[in-house]
Order: structure tokens, then C-alpha cells, then sequence
């Protein structure tokens, strides 16, 4: 006997992914969206040292301007001179009444005429080299402005990313933000001098209930760079909101050298934290999450910095 059976078989749904596979996108994601703020912030730097360097150029003329307008009034006066006294040159000085000063007369007109001469070129390969740099630094602006126009059309992009992301965290923690709690790192170590200062500041921050900025440094939000910049503004000492540039603009040295106050470099120049001691560092690592204290080993460095 054979038994009919009829119905429609049910799908299964899709599993869930585990929280160790979100965990991973939502790491992933984190990386990109800091990528992104990196890069933003080396643009800003890019433009500010193009519009920096447009007004040191323009600066840079108005000595040359000076020189000319001195040579065009001897010029002026020589001619107005020769136009009323008659052309001065070898033979109306040979005709002059004092033979003596001859040879001084025409040492004099000479100098004259090769200063004049020297300052009149000096000032055509000037504004030949100015109009040239300005080419080259309008062209720059402009690049620089499109890059700005595309990272603002990312910004809704980034934006989504970011939603996307709390989304994440509250099916994983129930939350959208990891909760800070200020003074959690513990007490700062006794650090002397200026890396004391930066180091303090970190503690300070450490731990707060704030979400990673865009381009952000402080007081409430801050990215890697930021934070590290901001902490270091606090020790008197200027590092650029990147931390490429930063990195950059530190000394070289090697992990057995490591002092609290020392920069950390990750993901090819991606990330950076302040050491503090003890194979620790903190930083802003994370959208949604507040700034860490954390093992320095939390990926492979990708190198060490000191500030000069």
C-alpha cells in the first residue's frame, strides 16, 4: 500500500548570524568608517597648507614689486634727465665741462644702468616663477576641492554605514554603544614632564560614554588621531589630525625603547593609540564605543613614534 503525500515542503529560515560573525562585520566596518575619517583628515591638512601656501606666495612678490618700482624711478629720472639736458651717455660726457669727473660720471651711469637692468630681471624670473607656482597651486585647490566635493557625497554613505552599524551592536549587546564609565582605566601612572601631561589626559578621556567622531578631537567625541593630538595639544606640543602625519612627524623608535607618552601605529598608518605603560595603550577605537584602555598587542603595531 503506498501512502499519497501532499503539501507544500517548508523553507528553513536562514540561520542568524553568530555573535562572533557579527562581532566580525561589525570590526570590519569599524575599520572602514576610521579609513574614511583618516582620510577626511588628511584633506583638511592638504587644504589648509594650499591655502597657507597661496598666501606666502602672494607674500613672498611684494619684495620684488618694491625693487622694481626703485629701478623704474631711476629709470625715469634718467630719462627725464636726458630728455631735458640732452641724452647722457659716453660723448655728452666727454663733452662735459669738468674732464675730470669723466671717468666717474660714466662708472656712475653704468652702475646705474646694471642695477636697473638686475632688478628688472630679477623681477621678470620672479613673476615667471610666481605665475608658475600659483598654476601649479590653483591646480592643487582644485583637485583638493573635488576631493572634498566626492568625500562629501560619501558622507551619506558614511552616514548609512554608521546606522547600519548601532543596528549591529544593539542585536549583539543590546545597545548601540558600549557603555563607558569614566575612571574605569584606574588611576594614571606618575609620569614626569610633558608625556606626564599627555598621558593624564588620555586617562581622563578613558572610558567616557562618547561615540568615535567624524574628525572629531574632543572635547566629548575624538577619533584615534584626534584623541592623540588633543592629548599632546594638552603637553604644549602640535601633532596634525592624521595618523599617517603623525607618524610622520614623530621620531622613529623601536618597541624595546616604548615610554608612556610614546605613539603606536596600526593597520598601515590607519590607527593610533597613546602607550601609557605597563603594554598599554588607550585610544578611540571604535564607532559606538568610548575611548580604551587596552593591550597594546590588540593588532600587530605597524610602528612606534616619539614626539619631538
Amino acid at each position: 500500500m503506498s501512502i499519497a503525500i501532499t503539501g507544500t515542503m517548508a523553507t528553513a529560515a536562514p540561520a542568524a548570524p553568530s555573535a562572533s560573525d557579527l562581532k566580525k562585520q561589525i570590526d570590519t566596518a569599524s575599520n572602514q568608517l576610521e579609513d574614511i575619517t583618516e582620510s577626511y583628515n588628511k584633506l583638511n591638512i592638504d587644504l589648509k597648507k594650499t591655502a597657507a601656501d597661496e598666501k606666502a606666495l602672494e607674500a613672498s612678490i611684494g619684495p620684488t614689486k618694491a625693487k622694481l618700482l626703485v629701478a623704474q624711478g631711476q629709470v625715469n629720472t634718467i630719462a627725464s634727465n636726458a630728455y631735458m639736458q640732452g641724452r647722457i651717455g659716453p660723448m655728452s660726457a666727454l663733452l662735459g665741462s669738468d674732464p675730470g669727473g669723466l671717468v666717474e660720471r660714466l662708472s656712475y651711469l653704468d652702475a646705474i644702468s646694471r642695477a636697473n637692468q638686475r632688478d628688472i630681471d630679477d623681477y621678470t624670473n620672479t613673476t615667471a616663477t610666481f605665475d608658475e607656482r600659483k598654476a601649479e597651486l590653483k591646480t592643487a585647490e582644485a583637485k583638493q576641492a573635488a576631493q572634498l566635493k566626492a568625500m562629501d557625497a560619501r558622507k551619506k554613505t558614511i552616514e548609512a554605514n554608521i546606522k547600519k552599524l548601532r543596528a549591529m551592536r544593539v542585536q549583539l549587546y543590546g545597545s548601540a554603544t558600549e557603555t563607558g564609565q569614566a575612571g574605569a582605566a584606574g588611576p594614571a601612572p606618575a609620569i614626569s614632564g610633558k608625556a606626564g601631561i599627555a598621558v593624564d589626559f588620555a586617562y581622563e578621556q578613558a572610558n567616557k560614554p562618547a561615540y568615535y567622531g567624524y574628525g572629531d578631537s574632543g572635547p566629548d567625541k575624538y577619533d584615534c588621531s584626534g584623541l592623540t593630538m588633543a592629548a599632546w595639544a594638552k603637553a604644549g606640543k602640535s601633532l596634525p589630525h592624521n595618523a599617517a602625519a603623525q607618524y610622520s612627524a614623530t621620531a622613529r623608535i623601536s618597541r624595546s625603547q616604548l615610554q608612556a607618552g610614546d605613539l603606536v601605529f596600526y593597520r598601515s598608518l590607519g590607527h593610533v593609540g597613546l602607550y601609557v605603560g605597563g603594554g598599554m595603550i588607550i585610544d578611540a577605537s571604535r564607532e559606538g564605543e568610548p575611548i580604551k584602555k587596552r593591550s597594546i598587542d590588540i593588532m600587530t603595531p605597524y610602528g612606534y613614534g616619539r614626539v619631538r
